[in-house]
């Protein structure tokens, strides 16, 4: 029995939780493997599949007590500073870094892998922003500020990035470095609702002080709604007939009842995938606003950048590098989209040189199979001068 497929639509009315945005996810930025690649592995373990888990390393079953092993994490610390590479440090020499002065971002603080590098590289008159959604991640953030004095932490989505640096007096910053992957600790706590692996309730809110969950999300939610936003945020193919299986049932609070349901409806399996996955990743991008809070967040570094300031992005997932790319390719190059068929089209400004795109070095995924889905795109800005107007 064949499916047909929902026509994707680019207008999905975004109302669940308008506030909160993305700071996480993680799958194949050219090939679209889903986010929650991490619970597929417990479907099969072969290394095909471990390198397609998020960059992450487990440490206890206490959330505050994981260890994020940070991807790319001197090569994103070096591209945020502006240098080819960091100075190696000797454990009895805290001032071996280099020791720069400047006011920096760090948009998604997780559990402060490449913050800390990047303090170490910092002068005593710098400032760290970080910024986070996830309440423990912030707690984490918190007691570091707590015994640095150059942390200054914001419990909001880096979609708020102008307004909150504007609430600290900071209208430039030297550097911006985001990492898009979802961490372990909130995929192991069944009680996020990440996992399709772990009973708990069906949450996915990135942060969970605020906002509609996807329980409750899924109660008021039409078949057609639902089916397009497993299509466009999932790129899963059988979508209409998950959507109709889903509305089927009498509650939404157990995400292994909600597993096994798409489970049962699911024609087609991917060997070592969990049918689940797409569904999941899908609706775990859609509560949370993540794709467009990527978005704000990208034309936002533009005006917020100082001329020779970095931006440097992690991603793990198509939808979101693909986002990135033409991102850096229209303000690097000054062409856009709605001017190709134009006889003369405009000359735009070049808010961007051209950007780079790295990856994970072979000891890397040597010692970190998982980070293979990752890649690092940057670029500095320019010295032109930002357009409030200009149709960026």
């Amino acid at each position: 029995m064949s499916i047909s497929k929902p026509k994707p639509k680019n207008t999905l009315n975004h109302t669940p939780n308008s506030k909160v945005s993305h700071s996480n996810a993680s799958a194949n930025p050219e090939s679209a493997v889903a986010d929650n690649a991490i619970d597929s592995i417990s479907v099969e373990k072969s290394a095909q599949n471990i390198a397609q888990e998020p960059v992450i390393e487990q440490a206890g079953s206490d959330e505050l007590n994981f260890v994020h092993d940070a991807v790319l994490l001197q090569e994103t610390v070096a591209a945020v500073l502006g240098v080819k590479s960091l100075p190696k440090q000797k454990d009895d020499d805290q001032q071996s870094g280099l020791q720069m002065s400047g006011i920096y971002v760090d948009a998604t603080f997780g559990r402060g892998g490449h913050s800390r590098l990047l303090l170490s590289q910092l002068a005593d008159d710098a400032t760290l922003v970080v910024f986070d959604k996830d309440p423990t991640a912030i707690s984490v953030a918190r007691d570091l500020a707590k015994t640095d004095s150059r942390v200054k932490v914001v419990h909001d989505s880096f979609a708020t990035l102008t307004d909150s640096l504007a609430n600290m007096g900071i209208t430039k910053v030297d550097g911006l470095m985001a990492d898009l992957g979802i961490s372990s600790p909130q995929i192991d706590d069944g009680n996020r609702g990440f996992s399709f692996m772990r009973d708990g309730a069906v949450d996915m809110r990135m942060d969970t002080s605020r906002g509609q969950s996807v329980a409750e999300w899924l109660e008021t939610v039409d078949d057609e709604t639902l089916a397009n936003v497993l299509y466009e945020f999932g790129e899963e193919r059988h979508s209409r007939r998950i959507a109709r299986a889903i509305k089927q049932m009498d509650s939404y609070d157990s995400t292994l009842a909600l597993a096994e349901v798409i489970k049962a409806a699911h024609p087609n399996w991917q060997r070592g995938k969990h049918p689940a996955t797409q569904s999941f990743q899908a609706m775990r991008i859609f509560i949370n606003n993540e794709l467009g809070d990527v978005d704000d967040f990208l034309t936002q570094s533009v005006p917020i950048l100082k001329s020779g300031g970095q931006l440097a992005v992690i991603s793990f997932h198509s939808l979101e590098d693909r986002r990135i790319k033409q991102f850096f390719q229209r303000h690097s190059k000054g062409q856009y989209p709605e001017d190709e068929n134009l006889p003369m089209p405009p000359k735009r400004p070049r808010y961007f040189t051209k950007p780079k795109r790295i990856g994970p070095s072979k000891a890397e995924l040597s010692q970190n199979p998982r980070a293979r889905s990752a890649w690092l795109r940057m670029a500095t800005r320019t010295d032109t001068d930002y357009l409030s107007n200009a149709e960026i």
